[in-house]
């Protein structure tokens, strides 16, 4: 098999690594972040497909869906399967990602609703604990072999290997693509005070995602913003906005502000140039197709 450098040490950098490494494929990890210091390690991290192109993004969703529930036994990867609400203001509301949901999953409607919310739509889904995953994914690519090294990068290796560009943001750059923009998100991780179910308002976007320490409460989705710096003013919207939808967060001790700059990009790109496969572009839904992108991933590589 051929060697492989993958450029970016986020989800997606990770999970491709993995899947290459179990086709045999010797692989080498770069990126101007190790895994902890990516974007990645931000994200609030419950499954919820969007994005485009829709068709690609249920098929990959569906795949890691699956990959992630058959992780659920194993403590160490962090990955747990929660019940949670998609909240709509107005009207009955509907999910064009649906058939990404195995049988069984839902979605069901709720009837009880926080106020000011006018129907949701309940389902069961995986929520994964980024800090703890992705330590998980690491450990997984240096037992299969593969390296993870920090590297900062002016321009996408070139040579005999076979190079996968999944450098999120960074693929502004190295894949000289100026569709690809920031999207500022800021969360605020408060203690957990006994919430077990997650609730998502994607209009707003409100969210509550509660883990076995924490909870992390969001969000922005602000395009074309770089700043990493945490507002005050965000922080208490976001907490004011969580308490409205579950009461018992009112009050609760506040433990850390992050911000993480998603990689935007109208699609996600995932396509082979040559000896370049690009997978890059994902948004806040990287997590969510991660398993299904990197299936993807080593499909391309056999050529």
């Amino acid at each position: 098999m051929r060697r492989v450098i993958v450029v970016g040490a986020g989800v997606i950098g990770l999970s491709c690594a993995v899947r290459l490494l179990e086709a045999g494929h010797r692989v080498d990890v770069v990126g101007r972040d190790l895994p902890l210091e990516t974007t990645s390690s931000v994200a609030a991290a419950v499954w919820s497909p969007y994005s485009r192109p829709q068709d690609h993004v249920v098929r990959w969703a569906r795949r890691a869906y699956d990959a992630f529930a058959g992780l659920c036994d194993d403590e160490s990867a962090g990955v747990v399967m929660r019940t949670g609400t998609e909240l709509f203001r107005e009207g009955a509301g509907d999910l064009w990602w649906r058939d990404a949901l195995p049988p069984g999953a839902g979605p069901d409607r709720e009837t009880s609703l926080p106020p000011g919310y006018a129907s949701g739509l309940t389902m069961r889904t995986p929520v994964i604990e980024m800090p703890v995953y992705l330590r998980w994914l690491a450990s997984r690519v240096e037992e299969l072999g593969g390296t993870i090294t920090r590297m900062n990068l002016s321009a996408l290796p070139t040579g005999d290997a076979l190079v996968i560009n999944a450098s999120g943001i960074g693929a502004r750059l190295l894949g000289s693509d100026a569709t690809v923009a920031p999207v500022r998100g800021q969360v605020v991780l408060v203690e957990q005070v006994g919430v077990d179910r997650w609730w998502i308002d994607a209009e707003a976007p409100s969210y509550v995602v509660p883990r076995s320490r924490d909870i992390v409460l969001g969000g922005t989705a602000i395009e074309g913003e770089w700043s990493r710096t945490p507002d005050p003013a965000t922080a208490e919207s976001i907490l004011a906005r969580a308490a409205e939808i579950e009461p018992r967060l009112a009050g609760a001790r506040i433990l850390r502000h992050k911000v993480g700059l998603r990689p935007g990009r109208p699609a996600v790109r995932l396509e082979r140039e040559a000896d370049v496969i690009h997978c890059y572009g994902h948004g806040g839904c990287g997590v969510t197709v991660s398993w299904g992108c990197a299936d993807d991933v080593v499909e391309l590589a056999r050529d």
